[in-house]
């Protein structure tokens, strides 16, 4: 394979991506990813993500995130993670044969974790000028040559992306199960980070909960994504959801700058800083988040041994 070049700390996509306001995105992301009708079909043939949500989520950014932080080592990461979906295959229930490593399919994964960095930025970070934009979309494609796979999906330049999201918004996105099924937290799990709340009043919680994270997604759609959901959504929401965005930017100036980031991506900050070393071993998830016993071996399955 061709060595590609990785991002480093000089990168905007290094200062967005690994920040913890991307678990906001999280539903967006999920969702926009299971629309693409082959990708959808994997996830509902292959993926057991439902039965431990919250443990998939937060193993799954070690990885992705290392694509990323993970210096010199960035592209054997990202070797990785393209390995994981070698078996995901198939044929849907329409009959149309799945690849989980189809360029395009593959791409299109690869085209939401880059709207979602111009979506962290612009709605909980203070926002994006143009140029800004027109960077981050160059970085996405020399982060997405680390995975040696096809560049023929990839737009050529940021005006070429935009028609390119628009169509697939517009023309390829299906409604469909692995869709909803993301996006119905009524009864999820209560998140790591609430494990002293006691379970009856995580009863309470979780419906307006997930209400309130279902509609902050909602409004970082393309309204053609609104619509073939059936959201609707008012110059009301439009502008409350600034003022939450713009809340939660204020509250994050409080956090100190290591603080804001997911472990892997701090771990890759404190090598840029000279705090580690640049050989240091790469921070792995811990065993909290690891896949159940009897699935650990499974190729599909991100399973270090922690």
């Amino acid at each position: 394979m061709t060595t590609a070049e990785p991002l480093g700390p000089d990168s905007l996509t290094w200062r967005i991506f690994g920040d913890w306001r991307g678990l906001l995105i999280a539903l967006w992301a999920g969702s926009m990813q299971n629309m693409h009708p082959e990708l959808g079909a994997g996830v509902e043939q292959h993926s057991k993500f439902f039965d431990e949500r919250w443990q998939r989520l937060y193993r799954s950014l070690y990885p992705i995130g290392g694509v990323i932080y993970d210096g010199p080592r960035a592209q054997r990461t990202a070797v990785q993670v393209r390995g994981y979906h070698d078996t995901i295959k198939g044929v849907d229930s329409r009959g149309r044969r799945y690849h989980a490593l189809n360029p395009d399919t593959f791409y299109w994964a690869h085209a939401t974790f880059f709207v979602s960095t111009l979506l962290i930025a612009e709605h909980f970070m203070g926002g994006l000028t143009e140029a800004q934009r027109r960077k981050l979309f160059d970085e996405h494609v020399q982060w997405y040559r680390l995975y040696g796979m096809s560049m023929r999906p990839v737009p050529k330049t940021w005006e070429d992306f935009q028609r390119y999201w628009h169509h697939m918004c517009t023309e390829v996105l299906e409604d469909n199960k692995a869709t909803r099924d993301v996006l119905d937290i009524s009864r999820i799990a209560k998140p790591p980070v609430l494990r002293l709340l006691p379970d009856t009043l995580w009863k309470l919680l979780r419906v307006p909960i997930a209400k309130g994270f279902v509609w902050l997604t909602v409004g970082m759609y393309d309204q053609p994504v609104r619509d073939l959901l059936g959201y609707r959504w008012s110059s009301r929401d439009a502008r409350l959801h600034r003022l939450v965005g713009r809340a939660i930017n204020a509250a994050f100036t409080l956090v100190p700058f290591e603080r804001r980031y997911h472990p892997r991506a701090r771990a890759g900050w404190r090598r840029a800083f000279g705090k580690d070393s640049a050989d240091a071993p790469l921070v792995e998830t811990p065993a909290r988040n690891l896949p159940p016993v009897h699935e650990r071996d499974w190729p599909t399955h991100y399973s270090p041994a922690v």
